[in-house]
């Protein structure tokens, strides 16, 4: 595409940038709504959770993981589980435990917590009763149920 325009003149710089938009929409045969949409993020099959064992120790508990943990999430999801534990991916209303592994913070959009570890803050400084804890107070959780 050659563009010719005057640089810095006001009505110059709004008719080449409608110039470039048509040039996309043309280029990529999409609407420029379209254009300027966030990539979608990558959809994978979920895998089913595991059944809570009706007669854990924990039976009623809601559990959300969050963050790297030092275990893969099937093999946290799987402990909760026998522990009786529902595991569910987002939080909720229901949750009643966020579990928080490490951080990536390349991952976190500019913050410093998940946005489950934020929703779940939130939620509890509204009075809702959920437990945020680390990977090590739930393994502690879990060993205190004969989990582990």
């Amino acid at each position: 595409m050659d563009l010719q325009f005057h640089h810095h003149d006001a009505g110059e710089d709004a008719r080449a940038a409608a110039m470039v938009v048509l040039h996309a929409e043309a280029r990529m045969a999409m609407p420029f709504g379209e254009l300027v949409l966030p990539a979608p993020k990558p959809r994978f099959p979920k895998k089913p959770t595991p059944p809570a064992n009706p007669n854990g120790p924990l039976v009623g508990a809601i559990a959300v993981f969050t963050g790297i943990l030092g275990m893969t999430r099937d093999e946290a999801a799987n402990l909760a589980a026998r522990a009786g534990m529902d595991v569910k991916a987002g939080v909720t209303k229901q949750t009643t435990h966020l579990i928080v592994g490490d951080q990536d913070l390349s991952l976190l959009a500019g913050h410093s917590k998940s946005s489950k570890h934020r929703k779940a803050e939130a939620m509890r400084d509204a009075g809702h009763p959920i437990r945020i804890l680390g990977e090590s107070e739930f393994k502690d959780i879990l060993s205190g149920a004969g989990v582990l």
